[in-house]
């Protein structure tokens, strides 16, 4: 009976030990679209990288960064091909 309540105790703490991890691995995905932020820019100088650009193009109304309408932005600039 001892060395089942022993391995209780090892489950509950494995469980509690691997549930974070699990909500850190949901919220990652989310983490780079937190890092911008529609703000009124709207050309590809007023950009600072690829992704940038893309999260603009993608998300924020009235840019003008892709010239050619592709879906590529800032392709001289920043998202060459």
């Amino acid at each position: 009976m001892a060395w089942k309540g022993v391995e209780h105790y090892q489950d509950k703490r494995q469980a509690t030990t691997v549930a974070p991890a699990a909500d850190l691995a949901l919220q990652a995905p989310n983490q780079p679209a937190q890092l911008f932020r529609c703000d009124g820019r709207k050309y590809c100088s007023q950009m600072t990288s690829c992704a940038e650009a893309t999260y603009f193009l993608k998300n924020c109304p009235g840019v003008k960064m892709d010239g050619n309408g592709d879906g590529v932005p800032c392709e001289q600039q920043w998202c060459r091909p």
